[in-house]
């Protein structure tokens, strides 16, 4: 390349290999450039002032590179800047504060060894799609100048040191995400130090299709509004709604959006398919309570981790109506009673653990539950059945006690009366002839004198008949 080529609009070396540092002459090449890309090398060194070497610049792609030192200022007018993936360190302060332009898009200085607060200027970017500080030593607070009128679809603050005390949004994730950025695709705050409960305002985020706020201090209860949560409701899923375009000097470019999650116990990087996945990761905090009925309305969600938390309560049998879910993590966590039967029917289930819980009863028996290894539900010591060697205890005979017939109101009445009946007639019976022959003295003596005369025709028969008997046998 030729050091007096002055009029390049665009400049592009990236993906050429390079593995040295840029000549000095190299920043002068064209300074009516508009967009420099030399991303996809591995060139380093430390960058110079490029407000006075680029002055009209509005495209920078600097990434996967091995550049280090701390950011320069660049253009006020820049669109879009990407210098994710160097070795850049220190503030980024007058950065940020020095990028004035209203057409603002994308800014991305993720995986980075940047550090300290982030600024607190009046930053107008009202067209910012995308924000990705992720993976670099941030500390400090969120500052409130962010959420001024932009429109974020894509916020990546995840493995920093974020605590947004000492405003009004002390200890809390701000409320102003779910408030501000209506159209927000994918929050990633995942391994950072915040602290506080679930602000409401997220439950308005209705184009959520991922939420990771995994490996926080996060506390309280899960609310039940997250059943607002419209799009992850909706088992249709669309690339379309992680590609956000940006113009990039007389065309458009596509950004795609990219988030990483714990998936089958391992932490991998989607972006290509991202489109496609809902996703919830609220584990390794601090919540607590019930699960709430009302994320069961989520029947998009392809991932559902609330592992390492304080959980207690039954799981609600209405999560095996999710037919779409293909990762659920409860584990370690307080839950009681039995798995549902209905989770015999997550047939897309290809990742379950349930283990270290309360859970007691026995396992439901299908062919997808059957095929998870037994650490999928070992620390439950109550569980049992396939495939835990705790063998379910067999159902002894029950043996059936004699039963009194039990009779009907009518039918317990006409019993009733005939005892009644019976005693009656053996009263009347008893005593009319008893005392009648007691109080009557006529009667009485002629009672008995005809029981006396009845004796003696017995007696007088019995007599006979006998000694005609021992005739008979005498004369044989």
């Amino acid at each position: 390349m030729a050091p007096n080529s002055t009029n390049l609009s665009k400049l592009d070396i990236s993906n050429a290999r390079i593995s040295d540092t840029i000549p000095d002459w190299f920043w002068g090449l064209s300074p009516s450039s508009v967009i420099l890309n030399i991303s996809h090398n591995r060139i380093s060194g430390v960058l110079p002032d490029l407000t006075f070497k680029f002055p009209d610049i509005r495209g920078i792609d600097l990434s996967y590179n091995n550049f280090e030192g701390t950011i320069p200022p660049v253009a006020p007018g820049v669109i879009y800047l990407i210098l994710s993936n160097n070795k850049f360190s220190g503030s980024i302060a007058s950065l940020l504060c020095g990028i004035t332009g209203e057409f603002f898009q994308y800014l991305d200085l993720s995986d980075n060894q940047l550090s300290g607060s982030l600024p607190n200027c009046s930053i107008r970017w009202q067209r910012l799609s995308v924000l990705d500080l992720a993976n670099n030593n941030f500390s400090g607070k969120i500052p409130n100048s962010v959420d001024s009128g932009c429109s974020i679809k894509s916020l990546h603050l995840s493995n920093n040191i974020m605590d947004v005390g000492h405003n009004k949004f002390s200890g809390k994730i701000p409320a102003w995400i779910g408030d501000s950025l209506s159209d927000l695709v994918v929050l990633s705050l995942r391994s950072n130090q915040f602290r506080g409960m679930l602000p409401i305002p997220l439950c308005n985020l209705s184009t959520f299709q991922v939420l990771d706020l995994s490996l926080n201090n996060v506390a309280g209860a899960i609310p039940k509004c997250l059943a607002n949560l419209t799009s992850m409701s909706q088992k249709e899923s669309s690339d379309d709604a992680t590609n956000i375009l940006y113009v990039s000097y007389r065309e458009q470019t596509l950004y795609k959006d990219y988030a990483q999650l714990v998936w089958k116990g391992v932490d991998s990087l989607y972006k290509n398919t991202l489109g496609l996945v809902k996703s919830i990761d609220l584990s390794n905090n601090r919540l607590f309570g019930e699960i709430p009925e009302a994320i069961t309305s989520l029947v998009g969600l392809i991932s559902l981790n609330l592992s390492t938390n304080a959980l207690t309560g039954p799981i609600p049998p209405k999560l095996g109506q999710f037919s779409s879910l293909n990762s659920l993590d409860l584990s370690k966590n307080q839950l009681t009673g039995e798995i549902p039967e209905s989770f015999s029917e997550l047939h897309s289930l290809g990742v379950l653990d349930l283990s270290n819980n309360r859970l007691s009863g026995k396992i439901p028996t299908s062919t997808k539950l059957q095929s998870f290894d037994a650490p999928a539900y070992m620390g439950n010591p109550q569980l049992c059945g396939s495939p835990l060697q705790n063998k379910c205890p067999e159902k002894e005979p029950v043996h059936e006690s004699p039963t009194i017939p039990v009779h009907d109101d009518k039918e317990g009445f006409a019993f009733e009366g005939l005892c009644v009946s019976i005693f009656l007639g053996f009263f009347t019976g008893f005593w009319g002839v008893c005392g009648t022959l007691m109080l009557n003295r006529s009667w009485r003596t002629t009672y008995f004198k005809f029981l006396g005369d009845m004796k003696d025709r017995i007696y007088v028969f019995m007599a006979v008949n006998k000694a005609n008997l021992q005739r008979q046998l005498g004369s044989c």
